[in-house]
């Protein structure tokens, strides 16, 4: 699933995202609630006409987003402040004390008129201790508790995703599963990884977890982004994940190239490689940029002309770059979909 925060993605259009492959897009609650405000989206018919993307949207709680401040807090000025009930912060936008609840958040990506809302979770920092990652945990569960309540009193609702949480410990992961899967939400998320951790920890984190989520409902890694981390989340059994890296580095000219044929490239270990087009060596590089792409870049652009554009930081430089990327992740993940199709996943 694309990033597009705050109901765009940088530099493309719906409209170009539905042609280049892109099926779910990712919008964020916490940052849509500052801007423009629920109130706007909602006059407008709803996320969906708002950004004119008829192709289903999930959004985030901002749990994630909210948590982050806490890391800009200083002595004697806290922007988060967790309570039993849900989380007080200050807005990063225009200073005002804000309120979330498990409730509250919910009923914000109603009235946004999402199709997929993830619960209000505590993404705790990395590294910390057991018991910190503990607490965090347990709240969640509480959390998710409130959310399960007001699944039940709300029938016209999206569906809903529960978030495990419990760091890199083993038992912890373990149990949140299992706490999570009991109240029985519609599709479940491994949170609280790709924070920082390493590869390997990240790797068993969803492992540890993975193995007690119901094998008829969607799960979801949350964060999860680059090519090789992908692959290997789908052999463990994930269905959905995101990340801004594919739009991001190709906004800062690292490419990524597939370096055989599509359908069978992920028979290789190592499938792909990445370029920096803003390199010198690529100044008189008329070849484009994958031989193999069927993007707008490659078809129409050579290496040292977007290299020039780089060069120059002309936006159509970003937008190119982004596109490729994007088109690269929807050619990785329709050779996934094949490969588990012809059971060889």
């Amino acid at each position: 699933m694309p990033v597009a925060t705050l109901a765009v993605m940088r530099n493309i259009s719906a409209m170009e995202m539905k042609k280049i492959g892109a099926q779910v897009l990712l919008a964020n609650t916490f940052h849509l609630y500052s801007r423009p405000g629920v109130e706007i989206i909602k006059k407008a018919g709803g996320l969906h006409k708002f950004m004119s993307w008829e192709k289903p949207i999930l959004t985030d709680s901002g749990g994630f987003q909210i948590f982050s401040l806490g890391k800009k807090s200083k002595p004697g000025k806290n922007f988060i402040t967790v309570k039993k009930n849900g989380v007080e912060f200050i807005s990063p936008f225009d200073g005002q004390k804000e309120f979330f609840t498990p409730e509250k958040v919910l009923e914000i990506q109603k009235n946004l008129g999402v199709d997929i809302a993830m619960v209000l979770d505590e993404c705790v920092e990395y590294p910390c201790t057991r018991k910190r990652a503990e607490e965090g945990m347990e709240r969640t569960f509480q959390w998710a508790r409130k959310a399960r309540e007001w699944m039940d009193k709300n029938k016209k609702r999206p569906q809903i995703f529960g978030i495990i949480q419990g760091s890199v410990f083993k038992d912890l992961r373990e149990k949140s599963a299992q706490q999570i899967k009991k109240l029985d939400f519609d599709g479940y998320a491994i949170g609280g990884i790709s924070v920082g951790e390493s590869k390997t920890e990240m790797q068993k984190a969803l492992k540890c977890a993975e193995k007690f989520l119901p094998k008829n409902k969607p799960r979801y890694a949350m964060g999860i982004g680059y090519p090789e981390d992908i692959v290997k989340a789908v052999k463990q059994g994930i269905d959905m994940l995101d990340c801004v890296v594919p739009s991001r580095e190709g906004r800062h000219g690292r490419l990524f190239i597939i370096k055989n044929k599509s359908d069978n490239f992920l028979k290789r270990k190592n499938f792909y490689q990445t370029i920096n087009i803003k390199n010198a060596k690529y100044k008189k590089d008329f070849s484009p940029v994958d031989k193999f792409c069927d993007c707008l870049l490659c078809k129409n652009y050579t290496r040292a002309y977007l290299r020039h554009l780089f060069k120059i930081k002309d936006g159509l430089a970003f937008r190119l770059g982004s596109l490729h990327n994007l088109r690269f992740y929807f050619r990785m993940m329709n050779s996934l979909r094949k490969n588990i199709l012809e059971g060889k996943i």
